[in-house]
Parts: structure tokens; sequence; C-alpha cells
């Protein structure tokens, strides 16, 4: 079809939108030389999100609804059968039925190793295709399940519409892509912008290919440094990307010109002590160096406060269903070398149905997920907790963290945005006028009376002792 046969069938949709859903069977007699309607088709859905359409199952195309997404979310127990399956296609397609053992396992086991043990470390991932595949099957599963509890919060705060444009910094091999694609309604329109500069992106054009027929992929094979957008986001996605990147916060500063006034940052980094250290020092650059502000879950309750303490702090969804590729990676025959260097018995090494992830979203419209201010006559600052040590006072706090101790005391992670060292919350008596402390979810905010102030040398950090004379109510959103 040529150019001036496309741009009939965008003239002709344009119209016919407004009046009824469009058939291809339709618009094709209304252009030149009568082209086929398979080919209008093939025009309206290369062109749906520009004239905003969303394809029916019975092949009509019409407007998507202008109204936030709203749908039933009750968690992520597994990665989807058909992900699965292409996960799996693109492993035989590489290295044949028998991938999982001999040579080629001992590949991608290696390429997993090693990429775990740099992230812990702070260090650089190189992709090559082993290893995009590695990746693929270790972290897809848990990202595309956590994109999905971010999307979550937006949406139950009426955040995301059904027409959304999204960007995807690092998109990787995909895990976000998918996860994006299956929280979204089958009546919404994703225009998806993923850029990916390295070979993974062989894995993810693979991958995308299993998304449904409203979610328009497109993407940019260059670095985020080099990107130039056509339009504004209404969600830019860095997931598990910050530690990849040379100046992550100079990144984020420029994305958040690209966002739309209404739109939302979300930042993801994995659960661990460099990378989620490195996600909040980077919020809070970015909220020094713009005009962005915290949404969640790091809400500064006070105005013209800002954290100076450590907080590493992940939040923790239940497990997953380990998927087949990741067992019949962890059973697979070892080669002789394998053997001899694993130690035995075997512990599910190449198994991560973890779902836990540090996060932060970010906004310019300064809007936040927590709508409360606390009273300076009422409430104390937990930047001035030095002043409070053996004395028992009253706070505004948001919980940080899903229980920490290991056995003893319970112990969660709280702060209300002043705090210049970690303050947790340790309970010595549990009541039912204090349960709310153990039973409120990642990111809430609760109002702590009568809360004993003291000072942990060893852990250099303020203890709020909750006991029998300690109250706590959440507060709602």
């Amino acid at each position: 079809m040529n150019e001036n046969q496309r741009q009939a069938v965008r003239d002709n949709a344009k119209y016919l939108r407004e009046v009824r859903p469009v058939d291809p069977e339709e618009i094709y007699e209304y252009v030149d030389g009568t082209p086929h309607p398979a080919a209008v088709r093939q025009v309206l859905r290369e062109q749906a999100p520009s004239l905003g359409l969303v394809e029916r199952d019975d092949g009509l195309f019409e407007p998507v609804e202008a109204e936030p997404v709203s749908v039933p979310f009750h968690g992520v127990d597994e990665l989807p059968g058909e992900l699965t399956r292409a996960v799996e296609n693109r492993l035989v397609e590489r290295f044949g039925p028998g991938w999982p053992d001999g040579d080629s396992g001992a590949i991608l086991r290696s390429k997993i190793r090693d990429f775990k043990r740099r992230y812990l470390s702070g260090a650089t991932v190189t992709y090559d295709e082993e290893t995009a595949l590695g990746y693929a099957i270790y972290h897809l599963p848990a990202y595309f399940a956590a994109v999905q509890y971010v999307l979550t919060d937006l949406a139950e705060d009426g955040l995301i519409s059904k027409h959304l444009r999204v960007l995807d910094v690092g998109a990787g091999v995909g895990g976000p892509a998918l996860g994006v694609d299956e929280f979204m309604p089958a009546d919404s329109l994703v225009d998806y912008h993923a850029v990916e500069p390295s070979e993974a992106v062989t894995v993810l054009r693979d991958l995308l290919e299993a998304t449904g027929d409203n979610f328009h992929p497109t993407v940019h094979e260059t670095r985020i440094e080099s990107f130039d957008p056509d339009g504004a986001f209404d969600l830019i996605l860095f997931g598990n990307v910050l530690s990849e990147l040379d100046e992550p916060a100079e990144v984020v500063q420029t994305a958040m010109e690209w966002l739309a006034p209404d739109g939302t940052a979300a930042m993801v980094a994995p659960a661990d002590k460099n990378t989620a250290i490195q996600l909040r020092k980077t919020e809070r650059q970015v909220e020094r160096e713009t005009d962005a502000t915290i949404y969640a879950p790091t809400v500064r309750l006070w105005p013209d406060e800002t954290p100076e303490s450590e907080s590493w702090s992940f939040r923790a969804h239940p497990e997953i269903a380990a998927p087949s590729f990741q067992r019949q990676l962890d059973e697979g025959e070892r080669t002789p070398a394998e053997d001899e260097s694993e130690q035995p018995p075997r512990t599910e090494e190449f198994v991560n149905a973890d779902v836990q992830y540090a996060y932060s979203l970010l906004r310019q419209d300064g809007a936040s997920a927590i709508d409360v201010r606390p009273d300076r006559s009422q409430v104390a600052k937990l930047k001035e907790s030095e002043r409070h040590v053996t004395d028992r006072i009253d706070c505004l706090v948001v919980k940080l963290s899903h229980d920490l101790a290991e056995g003893g005391h319970p112990l969660v992670l709280v702060a209300d945005g002043s705090q210049k060292i970690d303050h947790f919350a340790v309970v010595t008596k549990e009541t039912t006028l204090n349960a709310d402390l153990q039973t409120a979810a990642y990111g809430e905010a609760l109002f702590v009376e009568n809360v004993l102030v003291l000072w942990n040398d060893d852990e250099q950090a303020y203890n709020l002792v909750v006991d029998e004379e300690t109250i706590i109510d959440r507060i709602p959103a």
C-alpha cells in the first residue's frame, strides 16, 4: 500500500471513529485502488496508537476509552504459560532441545552466576546473547511480577489511563514490558517504547511478539543518552537499570522532561543493599535538582524536609511459582568440569521465586500517595530524635519495610522524610492497640502515640520502642 492509500485509510478512520466502529471491510471501498481489507487492517493496527484506536475481538476498531484503569488485582502467582513457552522456545532455538544439559547448560549457569556476582559487587553487566538468555531465565519472572505491583499502586489511585504511553529505559529482555501488557485490560491501548542498546534486544524482540493486539511496541536500539523522544510519556520505567548507568541521576533528570504533566516516573531496583541505596541516592538528587516530588513510597511528610538516612529498604511480596525453565536449568545434567566445581548438595541456585524490590515513584504535579501533613504542635520530627532519647513521643511515619527481625522482636524501618539517621520501630510488647504496625502495608502512613525513643549504638540508629503503652493507627491515604 502506497503512502497516499495509507493516508486515505487514516483520514477515513479519523472520520468513522466519531460515528461508529471502524471496519476495514468498509474503509477499503473508500481508498483509491481498493486495497485488500487485510492490508487496511494492517495499516489500522500500525496507526492505532496515534489514532487512539483499540482492536476488538470481532476485528473492528473503536476509540480507546479516556478513563483510568480499574482492574481486580490479587497478586502474581506465576508466569503465564504462553510466556513460559516463549522463553523456552527461544532457548530451544538457540541451543536445541537439550539446552539445560551439557555445554549449553554450563554456559547459561556460568552466565547467571557471573551477573549475580556483578550485581552484588556493583559492577557493570555486559550483555551477549547467552547472558541475555540467562537473564530471561533467572530474572524475567520476578520482574514481570514486580512491575504489576507498582502499576497497581498507581491504578488504585486512578493514575493509570487506558491510553498509556510508556518509555522503558533499559528494557532488557522484556520482564517489565510483559508485566505491563499482562496488567493492562484488553480494551486498553499501550504505546510502548523500549530503549535497549545491548544484545538483550534480540531476546526482547522475540518475547514482545507474545504481547496482545493492543500493545504496540517500538524498540530503539540506542543508549538512553542518545534517545530523542517523539512526544511525552505517561509512564517512564527504569526497571533494574540504574546500577548499569554511568550517571543515573542525570539520566532520570533528563527523562523527567519527557514526562507528561500528569505522568509518573517509576524507578525499580533489585532488593540488595548496593542497588537499593543507590536508588534512594538517585531519588534524592533528582528531587533536589528538578521540580519532581516523591509520590511513593518515601513520602516527605514534612514540607521542605529531605532525609539523609541510609534507608536501605525494599518491598516484599509472596513468592511466585518457579517456571519450568528455571527448574530445568537447575536440574540440568552437569559437565564434568561443573561437577568438579560444585559443592553438593545443590540448593536451587537457579530458581528465583522472590518478588522483592526497592522502588520510587516520581511526579511533577505535586501529588502524593499520602495526602496528610503533620502538625508541629502535635507530633515530633524524626530529625530531632536526638533531643528525645529516653523520652516518649508522638510521631507520624511511613512504614518502609517488612519485619526485618530474624526470630527476635518484630522490627520495621519507618521514616517521615525528615530523618537524618535510620529509625526502626521495634515491638517489645504487641497489643491490639499497636498491632497496625505489623499489619499495615509497605508505604502506609501510621500515627504513633507514646513511643519510647532510644539510641541503638550497635546499629548506629534510633529505636522507637513499641510496648503496651504505645498506640499505633493507620492513616487513610
